[in-house]
């Protein structure tokens, strides 16, 4: 591999790797297009906080975004989905 693809993917690793982060992938399999603030009142955290962990995740490519008429909704991407079957053969 070339050290491009060792940085891209350390990068993905770094944005999944925190227990917030990986609650928010959690919560998006099973509730999907939800905002941070819908985020924040389901997980009971800081908004400003999780908007900083979705932040990386979207870095990331785990998530992604789309607007609508009153807020921005996040849903799983595909890498996304791989990273939680992942983290559940880690379990």
């Amino acid at each position: 591999m070339e050290n491009n693809t060792y940085k891209k993917l350390e990068r993905i690793v770094r944005g999944f790797s925190n227990y917030r982060r990986i609650q928010i992938l959690e919560l998006l399999a099973k509730k999907p297009d939800l905002s941070i603030f819908d985020i924040s009142e389901e997980l009971d955290v800081n908004f400003k906080t999780i908007s900083a962990h979705a932040s990386r995740l979207l870095n990331a490519g785990a998530l992604s975004k789309k607007e609508d008429f009153t807020s921005v909704r996040h849903k799983l991407t595909p890498r996304g989905k791989a990273i939680l079957m992942f983290l559940r053969t880690l379990e």
